[in-house]
Parts: structure tokens; C-alpha cells; sequence
């Protein structure tokens, strides 16, 4: 007996979805391949591990992004709380902490400046996730204000001007702050290190906890959540939680990486990281979407960029290519979204 799903039309839909639900392993393959042929040097040792860290930075930032977009929001703050994070560390290492009653300078260690920094991005979070839960912000709005903020504070914390040789000094107590970027441990790069164990803590939180568990639930029913005793605003205030976080990491790692902290560091980032949680299969309506996806959008991404930077494409350029594989990204989103309510013709 022929059923609907024997049909040649069943069967080409079932292609079809099979193909966007693989999209960006399929994106992954081409961008591989294509500069593989174009620059022979692409996959070489060296710049596979160059491209590894340029991965780590986008996926960290993804990770904490597919929080946020699975509960049916957006962060594009996180760029400039990279930024921010950057010049707040530079600060401390160089001009240290001004304790005024006592009349001293005090320069904490590495690990209180990168303690102080993540909290720094959690605090921001904090403010991102009251805006939109408490004050019925659009997390559009609310982040885009947080950007600019965020931004501002970067440049007034040193006129505009760079912090640089970000070293520290060994009369002070806080060196090594180079190799939270640059460093190696058994031949591979610290910041790839730290995206393994976030990635494997992320995806334990949101497969295999209560907290992950409602996270899918308010991005896919916020309502249905909410009669069901789902605190939704303090879910969404953790999910931008983890994105400052995250964020601010990144903004120390490109500081350790560069050996110096610049206002504008950052920008564009949370392009990137969009790029990388919608190519990675999550939907901006919320409720869909993996850390493992996300994963591997970031290697899409990484590897696209790095690739043009190799074929010397320019900057402007590579941002319009970036742009349209976040339009094409959404499409496929709505195009599987469609298939998967049946209404697609």
C-alpha cells in the first residue's frame, strides 16, 4: 500500500528538510574545500591552529548567545562588552586599583582581574535581562542601548586610547596575563582549551538540566511556561547572564592575545556570533537550537573568515559576505519552520 509519506512529494520534502537541517555541516564541508583549493597553505598546522583560536573567540561568544536566543531574544551588546572587558582589564593590570583612604595602588593578580572582569559581564547581563524582563525593553532595544553603553565606558576609561603592553610587572604581582591568549598547554591553544570545557559544561546545562529544560520552554511557549511555574524573567536574566559572561571572557582573551586593550576591540563581534547560533540551526524565535550547532557555525564562520583574509579579500567585503550568510541563515531557519508546521508549498 502507498502511503503519503511514499509519495515523490513526501519524499522531496524530506530531502529538502533533511538538507537545511545539515546545512551548516554542508556549509562547513564547502568553506573547507573551496579555500583548501584556493590556498594551499589553509589547512596547514600553523594556521589551523591560528584558525582555531579565531573559532574559539566566535564560539565562546555563541555559546553564551544561544542561551539568550533560546529564549526568544538577542544580545547585541556582546561585542562591546568585549570591548569593554579589554579596557577594564588593561586598566587594572597597568594603573591598578586607587584605594583612596589609605593612600595606596593596589594591582591584583591575574586571576582577581579575570574574576573581576567575567563579573563585570555578568553585572551587564544582569542589567540587559532586567531591562527586557522587568521594563518590557524589546531585547533588540535593550541591547542595542547596552552596546553603545558599553562602548562609551570603554572610551572614557582611557580618553580613546589604547592600554598596551598589557605584561604586568613582576614587582607588582600580575604577570602572565599574555597567556590566557597566546599560551599552549600540550601544543594547543588555551583559548581552544576553554571553549572545550564551556562547551561541554554549556551543553550539560542545557540538555541534561531543570535550567536547560526552561530555557526551551520559555523561548518555545513563554506563555505555556509561565502557567506552568517557569519563573520566565529569571530565566532570561540568566541566559544574559551567561552571554555577558561569555562575552567578557572573549574580551580577555583577545586583550591576552594582542598584549593590549583597544576601545574598539570587538566590533562586529556579535555579527559573528548571530552568525554562528543561526547557522548552527537555532531559531531567533526561540525554543530551537544546540550548543553543538552552535559549534559548528562558529567553525563556518572562523574558517570563512580567516579564509578570506587569506585570499586577501577586504575587510568591507567580508563583512557584506558575513551579513548574507546571516540573511541566508534565517531564511533556511523560516523555510524549516514553515516545513515543520506543514505549511509549505
Amino acid at each position: 500500500m502507498t502511503t503519503t509519506a511514499d509519495t515523490p512529494a513526501a519524499q522531496k520534502r524530506g530531502a529538502l528538510d533533511l538538507l537545511i537541517r545539515l546545512r551548516a555541516l554542508i556549509a562547513l564541508f564547502v568553506v573547507l574545500a573551496f579555500f583548501s583549493a584556493m590556498a594551499p597553505n589553509f589547512l596547514s598546522v600553523a594556521n589551523t591552529l591560528i584558525m582555531a583560536k579565531h573559532i574559539a573567540v566566535i564560539a565562546i561568544l555563541g555559546i553564551g548567545m544561544t542561551f539568550v536566543v533560546l529564549t526568544g531574544g538577542i544580545d547585541l551588546s556582546v561585542g562591546s562588552i568585549a570591548g569593554l572587558s579589554g579596557m577594564v582589564a588593561g586598566a587594572l593590570i597597568l594603573n591598578g586599583v586607587e584605594l583612596t583612604p589609605l593612600g595606596l595602588v593596589a594591582f591584583p593578580s591575574i586571576p582577581l582581574v579575570i574574576l573581576a572582569v567575567v563579573a563585570l559581564g555578568a553585572c551587564i547581563g544582569v542589567a540587559n535581562g532586567v531591562l527586557v524582563t522587568r521594563f518590557g525593553v524589546a531585547p533588540f532595544i535593550a541591547t542595542l542601548g547596552m552596546l553603545y553603553v558599553a562602548r562609551g565606558a570603554a572610551l572614557l576609561l582611557s580618553d580613546g586610547a589604547t592600554f598596551p603592553n598589557l605584561i604586568g610587572s613582576a614587582d607588582f604581582g600580575n604577570q602572565g596575563f599574555p597567556f590566557l591568549g597566546s599560551g599552549r598547554l600540550l601544543g594547543i591553544p588555551v583559548p581552544v582549551l576553554l571553549l572545550a570545557l564551556l562547551a561541554v559544561a554549556a551543553s550539560f546545562a542545557a540538555a541534561r538540566t531543570a535550567f536547560g529544560r526552561r530555557i526551551y520552554a520559555v523561548g518555545g511557549n513563554e506563555r505555556a511556561a509561565f502557567l506552568s511555574g517557569i519563573r520566565v524573567g529569571r530565566v532570561k536574566i540568566y541566559a544574559y547572564v551567561i552571554s555577558g559572561a561569555c562575552a567578557a571572557l572573549v574580551g580577555l582573551i583577545v586583550a591576552s592575545d594582542l598584549v593590549s586593550a583597544h576601545p574598539a576591540s570587538g566590533e562586529t563581534f556579535e555579527l559573528s556570533a548571530i552568525a554562528a547560533v543561526v547557522l548552527g540551526g537555532a531559531s531567533l524565535s526561540g525554543g530551537r537550537g544546540t550548543i553543538g550547532g552552535t559549534l559548528i557555525g562558529a567553525c563556518v564562520i572562523g574558517a570563512l573568515g580567516d579564509g578570506m583574509v587569506m585570499l586577501g579579500i577586504s575587510e568591507f567585503w567580508q563583512m557584506v559576505i558575513k551579513g548574507a550568510v546571516i540573511v541566508g541563515a534565517v531564511m533556511l531557519d523560516q523555510l524549516q519552520l514553515r516545513m515543520t508546521r506543514g505549511s509549505w508549498r
